[in-house]
Parts: structure tokens; sequence; C-alpha cells
């Protein structure tokens, strides 16, 4: 039985054209698994990246409500008078002590919204405003226990929330949404 070249290549075509069919087909296939796979694990990653920013924007809004509660006048009058001090003793030890905390948590403003950093701010400069305008109103040599009684019933007395509680309220409300 003689084959001839034209069988021969009718023979090899019935055979390759389908097997080009399956093999195209299989391509595409696994092509298709493979992007699914692909497409899934970046899905994953963005997950966890999503998670693990969200823990670092939660962890500033933790950071940011303890510097401002850290910096309300009773806070840092607490933590910084000397009963030896007097008027501008004070004063200096006050703003000291807030300029500290802020440059402390400066790297913060990077996870929180920047209304919020600005309200932030503007709690930081209004309390150093207020304490030396207050100061400013008593003697220099006046000691510094009376000098703390007379700024905490001033801010006691103004009738009006503090700056630094606007800020934290504003915070609260920011972290919610994240949770």
């Amino acid at each position: 039985m003689d084959i001839s070249n034209t069988q021969s290549l009718y023979i090899v075509a019935l055979i390759a054209i389908p097997a080009a069919f399956v093999g195209m087909g299989m391509f595409m296939i696994v092509r298709a698994y493979l992007r699914r796979d692909e497409n899934l694990r970046l899905l994953e990653l963005r997950m966890a990246t999503n998670k693990e920013t969200r823990l670092l924007k939660l962890q500033a809004y933790e950071r940011m409500a303890l510097f401002l509660e850290r910096i309300s006048p009773a806070a840092v009058i607490s933590r910084v008078m000397d009963p030896d001090m007097v008027n501008h003793e004070l004063q200096l030890a006050i703003i000291r002590n807030i300029r500290s905390e802020f440059e402390h948590n400066l790297s913060q403003q990077i996870y929180i919204s920047s209304d919020a950093w600005n309200l932030i701010v503007s709690a930081k400069d209004e309390l150093i405003k207020a304490t030396g305008m207050i100061a400013q109103q008593v003697s220099p040599d006046t000691a510094a226990p009376q000098v703390a009684r007379i700024i905490l019933e001033s801010i006691a007395n103004s009738g009006q929330m503090l700056p630094t509680q606007t800020a934290l309220e504003f915070l609260k409300n920011e972290a919610r949404e994240l949770l």
C-alpha cells in the first residue's frame, strides 16, 4: 500500500489540526487559570495591605488622641509644675512640654486626614497662645501654683469647649469611620 504525498499531508492535517485546537484550548484554559490565580493573590495582598494601613491609621488616631489629652492644660500643668517655680518659668515649662509632645508625634500626620491634623495644630497653637495671654495678666514673680490656678479657672470659666476637646471629638468621628 503506497501512500502518496498528498494523502500523507491529508492524514497529518487530520491529526495536526484537531491537536492544534486542543493545544490552543488547553493554553487558553491554563492562561485563564493563571490570571485568575494572580488576581486572587493581588486581591489578598491588597486586603492585607489595607488591613495593615487601617491598623496604622487607627494607631495614629490613638496617638493623636493621647497627645491632645496630654496637652490639655490640667495635664500639662500637673506634669511640669514645680511649687518653687514662678510665673514665667511655669509658662516656659508648659510651652516647652506642649512643643515637645507635638514634635514627638509629628510623623502621625501621614496617617490622619489633613482636616484632623489642622485641628490638632490649631489646638496646640491656641493652648500656647492662651497660656501666654493668661500668664501675662499676672506678675512675673507670681508663684506657679497661683498661676496654675488662674489658668485653670480662666479656662473653666470661659464656657467654651477647649480646642483639644474639639480636635478630640473630630478625631473620634474619623476613627469610627475607619472601623
